[in-house]
């Protein structure tokens, strides 16, 4: 089987790391690094790998649970579920997305990228290069 890709946090980021943990496997899931059936870490393997307490990862276990990403089994472990939908996302959820969307568009511009390669960059991440 294939092994789950290896998640990472930055502690001192803004971004709380259970927030981070939940934002890496949405992003493994959509890209396909993570398949449906696909077994993560334990809390507590993947805490100790961290260096985080086991209460944070299972607070992103449990988000990702409740959105459908994971499917949490005792005894059994996490494994990716299979998703025939993607959600619709919540109109808040579009408006910070976006508005973080355009804040990373102008950082990239105040640093010299160009429109077309920023559209490049983006197309291929839609495309599922990620």
């Amino acid at each position: 089987p294939q092994s789950a890709p290896e998640i990472e946090v930055q502690i001192d980021s803004p971004t709380p790391v259970y927030r981070q943990i939940v934002e890496q496997v949405r992003t493994f899931c959509v890209s396909g690094s993570l398949l449906p059936g696909q077994q993560l870490p334990s809390v507590r393997q993947l805490a100790a790998s961290l260096g985080v307490h086991f209460n944070t990862v299972a607070e992103a276990y449990r988000v990702l649970a409740d959105e459908g990403w994971v499917e949490v089994k005792q005894g059994r472990g996490v494994q990716v579920c299979e998703r025939a939908e993607p959600r619709k996302p919540s109109p808040e959820a579009m408006v910070a997305h976006g508005s973080r969307l355009r804040h990373l568009i102008a950082e990239l511009r105040a640093q010299g990228f160009t429109t077309k390669w920023i559209r490049n960059e983006i197309e291929s991440s839609l495309k599922g290069g990620l």
